[in-house]
């Protein structure tokens, strides 16, 4: 009993002294813990004549009650003045200004985008949009490209079965339109396509810009000036624009169009392969075939179609010479637009 006592009288002497929660787990571990002191004492009551082990095994548990009770009002004590001096260092001055709120920006391929669509807006087109997925009747066949034509091989095509693809090109949102509307139109289609192509000029996924103009008396001197006038827009008036003859499945005559090169301005360098001229986009007059598909009278209406790929701006835009920088969320490269 004397020595549930001295240890008692140890232990409180101790908590009151102690002046930090990691000391306190210590001397909670030393009078408490499995081989505390106390616990230790315990073993002895199997030696103890069974008249006096009621009175010590109630003496032992009492003192373990008030020195638990004491660590638990002790660690209460420290808390908080851990809590308030805290509070104390970590203040903070509410008189001090803001920090402010970083802002986002818009991705550089959107901001491109934003630019090419106001330009033809302006000039009367209406924007229209069409599905991602789409069948291969309105990609292909009702472009006049019939199964097994040579010119499916132009398009690396993504399929998701024998019917469904994932569209190479924005122009199947061109025959949806005009299954819907009659003459006249004019319309843009802006959106993601998606082939199997990947490299520093060339991306699976990738944003097209597509335009329908239909009317009677359309000519294929309407769509030079539309489209010189949309490059001088984009590019300044000081480049010159030329057109080069080429072949398309749903335009008939096709033409390839270039802008004089933003990089060497026509003196020939890398970029433009010392020609002077970069390709920007594909036009033509719409095919008279195309026109049967939708049930509009080819001898009444003509119309001209062209295709601008929107990475291929902003790459000769802001002089960036690989396509993958786009799409690798690096802060240091988005932040400069």
């Amino acid at each position: 009993m004397d020595r549930i006592k001295a240890i008692e009288e140890e232990a409180v002497s101790s908590i009151k002294e102690v002046s930090g929660a990691k000391e306190l787990e210590v001397l909670n571990v030393r009078y408490l813990g499995r081989k505390g002191l106390l616990t230790e004492l315990l073993k002895n009551l199997k030696n103890l004549p069974d008249g006096e082990r009621p009175n010590f095994g109630k003496a032992l548990n009492e003192s373990k009650t008030r020195i638990k009770n004491l660590i638990d009002e002790k660690m209460t004590l420290l808390s908080g003045q851990q809590t308030s001096q805290k509070l104390k260092t970590d203040r903070i001055d509410i008189t001090l200004p803001p920090t402010g709120a970083a802002r986002g920006k818009l991705h550089p391929i959107t901001q491109v985008m934003d630019e090419l669509l106001d330009i033809f807006t302006r000039m009367g087109f209406s924007i229209a949009e069409g599905p991602d997925v789409e069948t291969e009747y309105y990609n292909f066949e009702a472009l006049n490209i019939p199964k097994y034509h040579p010119s499916r091989d132009m398009w690396s095509t993504l399929w998701i079965d024998e019917k469904l693809l994932l569209r190479t090109h924005t122009s199947p949102v061109q025959i949806r339109v005009m299954e819907k509307r009659k003459p006249p139109l004019a319309i843009i289609a802006p959106g993601r396509v998606y082939r199997r192509d990947a490299d520093i000029t060339h991306s699976t996924v990738f944003h097209q810009l597509e335009g329908l103009l239909v009317d009677t008396n359309v000519t294929f001197g309407d769509l030079k000036g539309a489209l010189t006038g949309f490059l001088h827009q984009v590019f300044g008036k000081d480049k010159k624009v030329r057109f080069r003859p080429s072949y398309f499945p749903f335009t008939e005559p096709s033409a390839e169009v270039d802008v004089q090169c933003v990089m060497c301005r026509g003196a020939g360098c890398r970029v433009c392969s010392n020609t002077g001229w970069l390709e920007i986009l594909g036009s033509g007059m719409v095919d008279p075939n195309v026109f049967k598909y939708v049930n509009y009278d080819a001898e009444k209406y003509t119309g001209f179609a062209f295709g601008v790929g929107v990475e291929r701006v902003a790459m000769l835009k802001y002089g960036i010479d690989d396509i993958r920088l786009f799409y690798e969320n690096d802060l240091r490269f988005l932040r400069q637009f």
